[in-house]
C-alpha cells in the first residue's frame, strides 16, 4: 500500500464456537420444551455446517425457527446461513443441512468489484482469498463505498473489517 492510502476488507466471518454454542443449547431446549420433548428431533453442528433432524415438516419449521433465535442471540448473522433441500430421512423423518458461510464466494466477490467500479469512485478492489479489499487516497470515498454496499441487497452477510489509514 503507497503512502496514503486507506484500505478496509469487505469480509464474511462467523465464529464457530457461537455456533456450536447456539446448537447445544438448542438441543438442551429440544428436549425440554413439551411439544418437542416426545419427537425424535436433533440439532447437531460438524465442519460442513448444521444438520437438523425432525419427525415431519412441521417440526422441523418449529425447531428451525428455534436454531434461529438461538444463533441471533449469539451474534451470528442469519445471512451467513444456507439452507439445503429437505430431504426424507429413516422412519418418515425429514433432514435438512444448513451450511455456514465463510468468507466471500467467488461469484459474489466478483460482483462486488462490478459493483464498485461501476461507482466511478476513485478506488480500487481486489479480490484476495475470501475476501475483497478496497483501497483508494480518500477516506469519503472508500465510505461511499460502505454506505453503497451497505444498501445492496447481495444475499451474502458482509462485514467491513481491517480499516487501515497511512
Amino acid at each position: 500500500m503507497a503512502k496514503g492510502e486507506n484500505s478496509f476488507d469487505v469480509a464474511c466471518k462467523v465464529d464457530p464456537q457461537a455456533v456450536t454454542d447456539a446448537v447445544h443449547q438448542a438441543g438442551r431446549e429440544i428436549q425440554t420444551r413439551y411439544d418437542l420433548k416426545q419427537t425424535k428431533s436433533q440439532v447437531s453442528a460438524d465442519k460442513e455446517g448444521i444438520l437438523v433432524l425432525a419427525d415431519n415438516d412441521y417440526v422441523l419449521r418449529q425447531v428451525l425457527d428455534l436454531l434461529q433465535s438461538r444463533l441471533h442471540r449469539r451474534g451470528v448473522p442469519l445471512k451467513a446461513l444456507s439452507y439445503g433441500a429437505v430431504e426424507a430421512a429413516s422412519g418418515g423423518a425429514v433432514r435438512q443441512r444448513i451450511a455456514i458461510q465463510q468468507g466471500i464466494p467467488m461469484d459474489k466477490a466478483k460482483e462486488i468489484v462490478r459493483l464498485i467500479k461501476d461507482t466511478k469512485l476513485r478506488v480500487q478492489a481486489q479480490i484476495q482469498e475470501d475476501h475483497v479489499r478496497v483501497f483508494g487516497k480518500n477516506k469519503d470515498d472508500l465510505q461511499a463505498v460502505i454506505k453503497m454496499l451497505r444498501e445492496r441487497d447481495l444475499g451474502i452477510e458482509m462485514q467491513f473489517t481491517n480499516y487501515r489509514s497511512e
